[in-house]
C-alpha cells in the first residue's frame, strides 16, 4: 500500500505563478505612496495598509489580487510601496487615520453612496 501526502495549497509552477501575478497586476491600478499627495505619512500610509490587509485576509480575499509590494521611485529614492486594487484602495482609505481630511470626506461619500443620499444633517 502506497501513502500520499496531500497539501492543502496548490503548488504552481513557477510559469503559472508569474502569469498569475501579471493577470492580477492588471488591475491595481493604485499605488499607496499616492496617499503621500493627500497629506499621509509614510508611518499612517503603512499602518492603513496593514490594516486593510488585515480586513481582506479575515474576509477571505485573495491578498494577491489586491495587495502587490513593490518599490517606486519618488524624489530619486527608492521607496518600499503597494499596488493596490480599486477595492485595496478603499480599504486603505477606510482604515487610515481618520483626523485626515481627505479620509473623512472620502468616507462620507462612501457612505453617502451606500445611503443613495438618504440622510440627515
Amino acid at each position: 500500500m502506497q501513502v500520499s501526502i496531500y497539501k492543502l495549497e496548490h503548488q504552481y509552477a513557477d510559469s503559472i505563478n508569474n502569469f498569475i501575478d501579471f493577470y492580477y497586476g492588471l488591475r491595481l491600478s493604485y499605488f499607496a505612496s499616492d496617499l503621500l499627495y493627500d497629506g499621509l505619512s509614510p508611518k499612517q500610509i503603512s499602518e492603513a495598509v496593514t490594516k486593510a490587509m488585515n480586513v481582506a485576509k479575515y474576509s477571505k480575499l485573495n491578498l494577491r489580487e489586491h495587495f502587490k509590494p513593490v518599490f517606486s521611485s519618488m524624489n530619486n529614492e527608492v521607496i518600499s510601496d503597494c499596488k493596490l486594487s480599486r477595492l485595496a484602495y478603499g480599504l486603505v482609505l477606510m482604515n487610515a487615520e481618520t483626523k485626515l481630511s481627505v479620509v473623512g470626506k472620502w468616507q462620507l461619500k462612501v457612505l453617502e453612496r451606500f445611503l443613495d443620499g438618504n440622510y440627515s444633517h
